[in-house]
């Protein structure tokens, strides 16, 4: 059910998880893009995309990519069709022979997807698995064969509210990351994954593309055909034009990451997600009306998961969010409770927003 605000409402907090929150400067230019883009009379709905009108687009984006994750010359940057759904099937499909071994952890409905569709193409083992606590914390102990091909990690899990601190670089196999909810948003060594992958729609753009970082000299090892248009190595030759691209998708990418680059860049949003991530949790914890669903090392500084210590209040607390213009509170289908999405363009100010609110209401039902 799509979630209504009171026309009166001038301010609307988003905390939804995706799609979400995007910088309001995105907006404005590219709903001026829609109508006129770059003072040429066309819509970007409607330029050719292999034309000095969109090949620069398309550039900038892939640029600021290497630019703000500092990439080595050995990591390409693509952006394909799809979201990260798509890269379930086309890692495994690009590293994985049938004989050969992959190493998966297990840490919430997003990883499961992706070891489903990892089995279609080789052996799955699970390196390490929290399912037995209901995917509230992060494995501490991994074990990866080391005749894997690659162990593969969801970085952030959007509906358990897990997050990975500490990032297994050291695990003896190739690694590749599912960044789609915490791409951009804390400093890691990025070059140490051998390919990175994240739907653009939580933290770098629109729905409809997709972020891939791969290293080049991982492919090619595989002894099976790939099709043309799934074959990695393709995209990389055509520098992400092997067929018509998402172009709207991709310019509000290029968009969102020259904000990042504004705002200072990859730490300075890092410096702000901890304090946002702080103000809520720390509010969260000194409420006994509400209770936090993950262990405290492992909390996402993206999405925050908790559930009332008095059910009954639940949807009392959900309209009194409404009435305030806090979207996207509730939890996700398949869990319940509540979500707070704290991504790279929600401001300061909702989240002390929404901690007030959960004060006077905790306070008001005693």
């Amino acid at each position: 059910m799509i979630e209504s605000v009171q026309s009166a409402k001038s301010v609307v907090h988003n905390f939804n998880a995706g799609p979400s929150v995007l910088p309001k400067e995105v907006f404005e230019e590219a709903s001026r893009a829609v109508i006129n883009f770059n003072d040429t009379g066309l819509s970007i709905l409607e330029i050719g995309h292999r034309t000095n009108l969109f090949e620069p687009v398309m550039a900038e984006a892939r640029e600021l990519v290497k630019e703000l994750m500092h990439l080595d010359h050995d990591h390409e940057v693509l952006f394909l069709h799809g979201g990260a759904t798509t890269q379930f099937m086309q890692v495994p499909m690009n590293l994985l022979n049938e004989n050969d071994l992959a190493s998966y952890t297990d840490t919430g409905t997003w990883a499961v997807k992706a070891i489903k569709e990892a089995k279609l193409f080789g052996h799955v083992e699970i390196a390490g698995s929290t399912r037995e606590t209901n995917y509230t914390s992060i494995p501490k102990q991994l074990s990866v064969s080391p005749t894997a091909v690659y162990l593969h990690i969801t970085t952030n899990e959007t509906i358990a509210g897990t997050q990975w601190k500490n990032i297994p670089y050291d695990c003896g196999v190739p690694l590749v990351g599912d960044m789609s909810s915490d791409i951009l948003s804390r400093v890691l060594d990025f070059n140490k994954f051998e390919i990175i992958y994240a739907g653009a729609q939580k933290n770098m753009g629109a729905a409809g593309v997709n972020l891939v970082v791969v290293n080049k000299n991982i492919l090619g090892r595989g002894n099976k055909p790939i099709p043309t248009i799934l074959d990695y190595r393709n995209h990389i030759k055509e520098a992400s034009m092997l067929n018509t691209p998402p172009v709207f998708a991709v310019y509000v990418a290029m968009l969102t990451l020259r904000w990042v680059k504004k705002q200072g860049g990859v730490a300075a949003l890092e410096k702000l997600n901890n304090a946002k991530a702080a103000l809520f949790y720390d509010t969260l914890y000194s409420l006994p009306l509400f209770k936090g669903v993950v262990n405290k090392e492992d909390r996402s500084n993206m999405n925050a998961t908790f559930v009332m210590s008095e059910p009954a209040l639940e949807k009392e607390f959900l309209e009194r969010c409404k009435e305030e213009g806090m979207i996207g509170i509730k939890g996700h289908r398949s869990v319940g409770g509540f979500r707070v999405s704290m991504y790279n363009a929600l401001k300061l100010e909702s989240v002390k927003a929404l901690t007030d609110l959960m004060k006077d209401f905790a306070n008001k039902k005693g």
